[in-house]
C-alpha cells in the first residue's frame, strides 16, 4: 500500500512536471508590463506568469495570517 502511494505521488508529480513545462515552452514571447506609467523589462510571458503566481503563494498565506491574528486579539478582548 505505501508503494503505491509513492508510485502515484511521482505520476502527479511527474504530470505536474511536464504540464509546466509544456506552458514555458509555448510561452517564449517576450512581452513588456506596464503599470502605473511603470514598463518593466522585456521577459517571457511564462516568466512573468510564474513570478506572479509565486507572489501570490507569498502573500495569500501573509494576508491569513495577518487576518486570523486580528480575529484572535478580537476574541480576546471581548472575553
Amino acid at each position: 500500500m505505501r508503494n503505491l502511494k509513492r508510485v502515484l505521488l511521482a505520476v502527479v508529480v511527474l504530470l505536474l512536471v511536464l504540464a509546466i513545462l509544456a506552458f514555458v515552452l509555448e510561452n517564449q514571447q517576450s512581452v513588456s508590463l506596464s503599470f502605473l506609467g511603470l514598463a518593466g523589462p522585456q521577459l517571457p510571458v511564462s516568466v512573468i506568469t510564474v513570478i506572479a503566481l509565486l507572489f501570490g503563494m507569498l502573500i495569500g498565506p501573509l494576508l491569513g495570517w495577518l487576518v486570523g491574528r486580528t480575529v484572535r486579539s478580537r476574541r480576546k478582548r471581548l472575553a
